[in-house]
């Protein structure tokens, strides 16, 4: 019988991929999805990704609810915790996003210990290390960490830490770090499986469709969504991979260079897109009044580094061009008609 894997936000952009390439490589797959409604959608986008969903059967589970939890880690392997919260207007509180992240993930970690998994990976973010205190030219590794108590952090950053603190804690409560693994995304992007966008692949969409009269100075570390996907497989299985946090991101590019990449890739999508770059102090301007700039405003002519040998020793390879990336985003953009 194939190992089975708990895939928790099946529906979402990075668990769809992860789930796909899970049954590509002829593991049994068991998703999470927030609402049985939602079945279709998954199934379609398992087939959209040429995955034979066969092996694949999904429950509903609630990031606050205890409900379903230990029956769907049951007779897992590993279990990989992807789902974040979901939440629909701006003018949600912190704690909606707080208390969801942390509930989920503590209730993820929880069934799969209870479980006797041997390994369960956590998708954290790398909002988790890149804003800690650290000097100018510092080189970002896995032992920085956000502190959560600084007023500047908008509340998913604040959420995604207490979020991994938790599961870190639970880990070690339980003494069973060796069995618990994080991976620390940047901005991930690549060819959608739905016509679910993420905040960093609407950041492309927007700049194809010309909302903005100049591109913002906004500093990204994108990364491709196959490099997360094979680290999150990577990790469940690796002998040395408990017990670490492992960063997949890129230095950051400006998304004024992210349109100069659509420009040259894609001529025939870049008629919308803006031929001015926003200096760094507009976009600063800018941020008080466009909400995903505010929210964004330590990206803002951000020039950051990080430490990825562990990401490529894990994934065996180096991480895909970031400029390929982007053009088989927006090439898939088009093709479902988002742009």
């Amino acid at each position: 019988m194939a190992d089975r894997v708990l895939v928790t936000g099946i529906s979402g952009f990075i668990g769809g991929h992860i789930a796909a390439r899970l049954l590509r490589r002829g593991f049994a797959v068991r998703g999470s999805i927030r609402a049985l409604s939602r079945v279709a959608n998954v199934r379609a986008a398992m087939a959209a990704a040429g995955a034979d969903d066969t092996r694949l059967e999904l429950r509903e589970l609630d990031l606050l609810s205890d409900e379903g939890w230990a029956d769907a880690a049951a007779d897992c392997r590993y279990v990989l915790h992807v789902a974040s919260p979901f939440v629909m207007t701006r003018q949600a509180t912190p704690d909606d996003l707080i208390r969801p992240a942390v509930g989920g993930t503590t209730r993820a970690v929880e069934a799969a210990l209870n479980a006797g998994v041997d390994r369960v990976v956590v998708t954290s973010a790398l909002a988790t290390v890149q804003f800690a205190s650290a000097p100018r030219g510092h080189i970002f590794t896995a032992s920085d960490w956000t502190d959560p108590s600084n007023p500047r952090l908008n509340p998913y950053t604040v959420s995604k830490v207490r979020a991994e603190q938790a599961a870190w804690s639970i880990a070690e409560r339980r003494d069973a770090t060796d069995r618990l693994a994080v991976i620390n995304p940047g901005a991930v992007i690549g060819p959608l499986l739905a016509d679910d966008l993420g905040t960093s692949i609407s950041a492309i969409q927007q700049i194809m469709a010309g909302a903005l009269p100049m591109v913002p100075d906004l500093r990204l570390p994108l990364v491709d969504v196959g490099d997360i996907a094979d680290a999150h497989i990577a990790a469940m299985a690796a002998d040395n991979a408990g017990a670490t946090r492992t960063i997949v991101a890129s230095e950051p590019m400006s998304l004024v260079d992210v349109a100069a990449v659509l420009r040259e890739r894609l001529p025939e999508g870049s008629a919308k897109i803006p031929k001015r770059g926003m200096p760094t102090w507009l976009t600063w301007v800018a941020s008080a009044f466009e909400p995903q700039l505010r929210d964004n405003r330590w990206l803002i002519g951000a020039a950051q580094r990080f430490d990825l040998r562990a990401a490529e020793a894990l994934i065996g390879r180096p991480l895909r061009s970031v400029p390929d990336t982007i053009e088989e985003t927006a090439r898939s953009l088009i093709e479902r008609g988002l742009v």
